[in-house]
């Protein structure tokens, strides 16, 4: 249930962040889909409890469309991203890139038929792997846009301050600073790209070179290593008492 997973993921996340300790002071940052909440609060642009009220928010808006309509997403494994982007696009039925994780990891989202015809395409021309996704729903894909349309108005109501280093968030790559773009790029995140390959890319382009993922699980760590195996990356971690 994602109105469950979302916030408990991000206080975790939030709470590893305050262990690093007064400090931690980033360099840039950026987070996967949800993670992207977090990353804004330790960049000090959200206050923690708005950064809650939204992941709350968020959550149940997107459990809402979960239940209008069935729908799934699938990983993609071993195709260029044009292909899997050209291949969705002649599908009748609603799919789409959803998650650019690494390069040939590219994740689809869409209503079941349109996803399983997809996965059936893709398999056709060449894919190694074509695997369903156990999800609530068609995350980053046109069938969010009811729950876009419901945190609109929360996120346009919130604060949102000049964060204390550049983030780089999943719908524009680049490095930001803007209170207002940052709120536009959440909005339009419900139902745009995750663009994590073009993300890390990007920032290793304007100097990063030592990667820490504060979350659970280390997934993100392999990502950026099929980026680019030269850096650096570690996870935090809880101190021993």
């Amino acid at each position: 249930q994602t109105n469950v997973t979302q916030p408990a993921i991000f206080l975790h996340s939030v709470i590893l962040a305050k262990l690093l300790g007064n400090s931690f002071r980033p360099d840039m940052v950026a987070g996967h889909s949800l993670g992207e909440f977090s990353a804004l609060v330790a960049a000090k642009a959200l206050s923690f409890d708005d950064g809650l009220r939204l992941v709350i928010a968020r959550a149940n808006a997107m459990q809402k469309a979960c239940e209008l309509e069935p729908s799934t997403m699938a990983a993609i494994l071993g195709l260029p991203d044009e292909t899997v982007e050209e291949i969705c696009a002649g599908i009748e039925d609603i799919v789409v890139a959803a998650n650019y994780n690494c390069p040939g990891q590219l994740v689809i989202s869409g209503s079941i038929p349109g996803v399983d015809k997809a996965c059936a395409a893709l398999t056709e021309a060449g894919a190694k792997r074509a695997l369903k996704l156990n999800v609530g729903g068609a995350f980053h894909s046109p069938l969010m846009e009811p729950a876009r349309i419901e945190l609109q108005e929360a996120i346009e109501k919130t604060i949102v301050n000049t964060p204390i280093c550049p983030i780089y968030q999943n719908v524009d790559p680049v490095a930001n600073t803007s209170p207002e773009k940052i709120k536009s790029n959440l909005i339009t995140q419900l139902t745009g790209a995750v663009k994590w390959t073009q993300t890390v890319t990007r920032m290793l382009q304007d100097g990063a070179d030592d990667f820490i993922e504060v979350g659970p699980g280390n997934v993100l760590q392999g990502l950026v290593k099929k980026v680019n195996r030269e850096v650096t990356t570690c996870a935090a971690t809880v101190p021993q008492m």
